[in-house]
């Protein structure tokens, strides 16, 4: 990251800003209001994504080891109603994030096939 009075970076914390960006972006579209409440959702994805760089996630660089894997939750599987508002919350932002990811990708798949030609070889 940088301050506004020195600008200066290097062009990793560009690409990490707009990865970071693009990730809000596929969250916020419904909500844009409440984006914040996406951010920690924006900062587990980052840290828990495997990086060419170190050949690994700057989850396992940090800790040594592998992150946890995200279950789904059941219904009735805890007694306490914050857990169990906070894990429904969780699976809902979770599917949420698939169907703007499908959504996504159908649209660059729909842009690359547009100046995409079929050539038939001889």
């Amino acid at each position: 990251m940088s301050s506004a009075y020195h600008p200066e970076t290097d062009g990793q914390t560009e690409v990490v800003n707009r990865c970071l960006e693009s990730y809000l972006r596929c969250f916020a579209s419904e909500q844009p209001r409440n984006w914040a409440h996406w951010v920690h959702w924006e900062e587990f994805w980052y840290n828990t994504t495997f990086h060419v760089t170190t050949g690994t996630t700057p989850f396992e660089t940090v800790y040594g080891r592998q992150p946890p894997n995200l279950t789904r939750f059941l219904s009735n599987e805890t007694k306490v109603a914050a857990v169990a508002l906070e894990l429904s919350e969780r699976d809902e932002a979770l599917n949420q994030l698939k169907a703007h990811l499908a959504r996504a990708q159908a649209q660059m798949k729909k842009y690359a096939d547009k100046r995409r030609r079929d050539v038939q070889f001889e």
